[in-house]
């Protein structure tokens, strides 16, 4: 198995001409299904580039995509600007797999259980797509297509997630439901992000994890309770709208049924969120 530790991004292009080149960044992944038995060829790490590492704030935040979990657990800025994604990461994994891990590889791993996804969803993450000849910048909802899917083309890299900073005044919180009490893959969900007057909804984004092919948002309840109160009432309409929303499937962790129940159990924790 041939093995590439490529140390900027002039090194790297010429090591993705051959389609069976597997790009690598924490691995925490990759190296499960290379195990298995899955996905042949060479493989290129990506984690000495220091571009791909970088992690600024200015009129946004910019996170390169190799830069590892425990680094942005460790950001104060990101715990400050970011809570919700903060949060998120707290619970993914175990510090070993934090050590490793990066927020490049836990979004192009697509998976609907990724913990980090519903945080980049609410806070409208961009994306920065690279290759030999070309740059662009994708919204992650529309980067991520299906389970394990995502708009990368051949010869490119996702290099950077950057992010708007949210408004000071707002509200951003994540929650998981799992088997477990600790370093549980997720049955559900929810990040949410939301700016209040008093207990009124100002604004509002819910974003949904493993509970459909991709994050899913719901527009319906996020309308609904624009304007109102989050009393318990008006949390278990929202329930209700959430649950009839979702697309959850039947798996060895739980039953779609299950998954709907949880999904509107979330929404109602969002009373939590008051000041």
């Amino acid at each position: 198995m041939s093995v590439f530790l490529p140390l900027t991004l002039d090194d790297l292009w010429p090591l993705l001409s051959d389609p069976q080149t597997r790009l690598m960044a924490g691995g925490t992944d990759l190296l499960v299904r290379r195990r298995a038995g899955f996905l042949p060829g060479p493989i290129c790490c990506l984690e000495r580039i220091p571009c791909l590492r970088d992690v600024s704030v200015a009129s946004d935040v910019r996170i390169g995509a190799a830069t590892t979990l425990s680094e942005l657990l460790e950001n104060r800025e990101i715990a400050e600007k970011l809570p919700v994604l903060h949060q998120a990461v707290r619970q993914l994994g175990s510090p070993l797999v934090r050590n490793q891990a990066t927020l490049g590889g836990n979004i192009c791993t697509a998976s609907p259980a990724g913990d980090t996804l519903p945080a980049l969803y609410v806070l409208e993450a961009q994306l920065e797509l690279g290759s030999r000849t070309t740059t662009r910048t994708v919204p992650i909802q529309d980067f991520i297509t299906g389970p394990g899917q995502t708009l990368l083309e051949p010869g490119e890299i996702l290099s950077a997630i950057r992010i708007p900073l949210p408004p000071a005044d707002s509200t951003q919180c994540f929650e998981k439901v799992g088997r477990r009490r600790a370093l549980a893959i997720s049955v559900a969900s929810l990040a949410a992000m939301l700016r209040l007057t008093g207990k009124t909804v100002r604004e509002i984004r819910l974003a949904f994890g493993s509970l459909g092919p991709t994050v899913l948002r719901c527009p319906e309840a996020e309308h609904w309770l624009t304007g109102r109160e989050l009393t318990p009432d008006n949390l278990r309409h929202a329930a209700g709208m959430v649950r009839q929303s979702v697309r959850p499937i039947s798996d060895m962790r739980a039953t779609a049924d299950y998954r709907r129940q949880v999904a509107g159990n979330l929404t109602l924790r969002l009373e939590a969120c008051l000041p």
